[in-house]
């Protein structure tokens, strides 16, 4: 029976995006002067701006509002941020201590969306797809040369969880009707374009279907600026329900859009 106790369920990092909103009223200064990069030092975060060779253990990035555009499910905090800051880490506590932290900080000045969770192993990757498409991958590059970022949660439906995991693995891979013709790309197909210029990370639920408020899934992209276009092709693509089956199970939240940049203090210049 292909239930899930054959899934991996290692957690190899955990992380976090947290988006932050004024409230009404709040004074910018004192929510630009807050010490964050205190925080960031004593907890020893490598910078995402300008990214080590190696896979660093525990990162910090500061995202500066593009724009966002709304989706199925119904989050302000998330649409209407106007900065986020990403932290990674391989223990927890570094990720519970930035959160902590940096709401002890800008609150009541601003308001805190947290969108947590965490990175485990790839079940659906076999050898072929690990040289298809991950060993392809653009890897982190400095700010300047990917300067956009976007985040985009989403929840699956009920609907897919009750599927088992076999099943599930089908949505991703292309369909064929019996004379071989294809009948569907899948996500996998949907995809490709972005593989060699957009930069994606995605941080899961712990638990499936996510906790109320919470979101089954959190990915994340980088791109330059001449590729917005591939990661907007991209996500239409996978929206296309005559290519990719999957997204008739998705709920997907805000997309938002942000700048990388080097600090706390440049998200307010």
């Amino acid at each position: 029976m292909a239930d899930d106790r054959f899934l991996a369920r290692e957690i190899l990092g955990y992380g976090a995006y947290l988006l932050v909103r004024p409230t009404a009223g709040a004074d910018r200064q004192a929510i630009a002067g807050a010490p964050v990069n205190a925080l960031v030092e004593r907890l020893a975060l490598h910078n995402e701006f300008s990214p080590s060779e190696a896979p660093a253990a525990q990162t910090v990035a500061f995202l500066r509002r593009r724009g966002a555009r709304p989706a199925d499910v119904l989050d302000d905090d998330t649409l209407q941020a106007d900065w986020a800051v990403h932290v990674f880490g391989k223990q927890q506590e570094t990720v519970k201590q930035l959160c902590a932290g940096l709401r002890e900080l800008v609150e009541p000045h601003a308001r805190v969306r947290i969108l947590a969770g965490v990175v485990q192993p790839k079940n659906y990757t076999g050898a072929a797809m690990q040289n298809w498409a991950y060993a392809r991958a653009v890897t982190q590059q400095p700010g300047a040369a990917m300067p956009n970022a976007f985040i985009v949660p989403m929840n699956k439906t009920a609907d897919w969880w009750r599927k088992d995991w076999m099943e599930q693995h089908t949505f991703f891979l292309p369909r064929y009707d019996d004379a071989g013709r294809m009948t569907a790309e899948g996500h996998a197909l949907a995809t490709e374009k972005g593989i060699a210029c957009l930069l994606r990370r995605t941080y899961r639920s712990e638990t499936h279907p996510a906790p109320a408020g919470s979101y089954d899934f959190v990915s994340y992209f980088e791109c330059a600026d001449a590729d917005i276009p591939v990661f907007n092709e991209v996500c239409a693509n996978l929206r296309d329900m005559k290519r990719n089956p999957e997204w008739k199970f998705v709920r997907e939240g805000p997309t938002w859009h942000g700048r990388r940049v080097p600090s706390w203090e440049a998200l307010f210049k």
